[in-house]
């Protein structure tokens, strides 16, 4: 059986996920240690205490996600034994950085380091209030991206995040997402939600925060992975260094096409989908891309026993 390793992004955060990894786990303890020095910051104590608006900035969620997942996946390893051979690996934004770390593309010190760096980045790429996310739901990925067309043709309002049939997030300058969940509630959405975000994630006004992270891919060391990762642009395996720095750029400010990463990888023949970090929202969007498919979400040590003992069965040896 095929599997993938699959990893969240940003909205995934609560105050407190992780504690209980760290608890059970030395390997886990390390991950937030070695997150706490890398950015000179008690990042791990906001993890576990809050306060939630505090989690909630930008340039703490991503690195703070990271490390849940990045302290699930070595826990996995280290203390359960798991033998991970995916046939691919996938993140929903955020989540694909931590994708790369899994495959041994980036260093976790690096990567926390990158993934703060790019949160801050695109906070002052749109100042707070500026720019505005809505999750418009019940209308066709087409529909929607013609709306936003409709309101805004110099792309200041764009279809950003295409996460399952019917399920596709919009992002822009704030007067322009209003126009366009207006437009498409006109299509016939079934209703639109406004995402309680800082800035608006994978829209063209993201390119400054892409510039900025291009020049800072030179500063850290990249290996090429140790399995294909799925890009979140063009919902294809990447398997060389050049092709995911290329992807990563383009991501920041391009459309996530998560449904379409799950149908790439089910069509590859992958029939298992492991989601490891906090909560199971991936989990939920990729039952709804294709039925038939064996989906685990993993973010505690007993869901990480089952994982492990899952793995172990493909394996046969642990």
């Amino acid at each position: 059986m095929k599997y993938s390793l699959c990893f969240p992004g940003q909205g995934a955060q609560e105050v407190g996920m992780g504690r209980a990894l760290c608890e059970a786990f030395p390997s886990a303890r390390d991950v937030f240690a070695e997150a706490d020095d890398a950015l000179s910051m008690k990042l791990t104590r906001v993890i576990f205490e809050g306060p939630e608006e505090e989690l909630r900035r930008t340039a703490v969620t991503q690195p703070a996600i990271m490390a849940v997942s990045v302290a699930a996946v070595r826990a996995l390893e280290k203390e359960l034994g798991a033998q991970l051979a995916p046939a691919c690996g996938a993140g929903h934004s955020l989540g694909e950085y931590t994708a790369l770390v899994a495959a041994k593309v980036l260093s976790f010190r690096d990567a926390v380091e990158l993934v703060h760096k790019r949160g801050s980045w695109m906070q002052e790429a749109a100042p707070e209030g500026t720019g505005a996310m809505a999750a418009v739901i019940g209308l066709g990925a087409e529909d929607v991206a013609a709306a936003c067309a409709s309101v805004a043709p110099s792309m200041e309002c764009q279809a950003a995040n295409f996460n399952a049939p019917g399920q596709v997030v919009i992002s822009g300058q704030a007067k322009f997402v209003e126009k366009a969940v207006a437009a498409a509630k006109e299509k016939g959405a079934k209703k639109a939600v406004p995402l309680n975000v800082s800035a608006p994630f994978h829209s063209r006004l993201m390119l400054p925060a892409a510039e900025k992270l291009k020049k800072q891919f030179d500063v850290y060391k990249w290996s090429e992975p140790m399995w294909p990762i799925v890009s979140n642009v063009g919902a294809s395996p990447l398997s060389s260094v050049r092709e995911v720095r290329q992807a990563l750029f383009e991501q920041t400010y391009s459309p996530v096409r998560w449904a379409d990463s799950v149908a790439r990888m089910a069509d590859d023949g992958v029939s298992a989908f492991l989601e490891l970090g906090p909560g199971d929202v991936l989990s939920g969007l990729i039952k709804r891309c294709r039925k038939g498919l064996s989906v685990m979400a993993a973010g505690t040590p007993e869901k990480l026993e089952e994982m492990a003992k899952f793995l172990e069965s493909l394996t046969g040896s642990k």
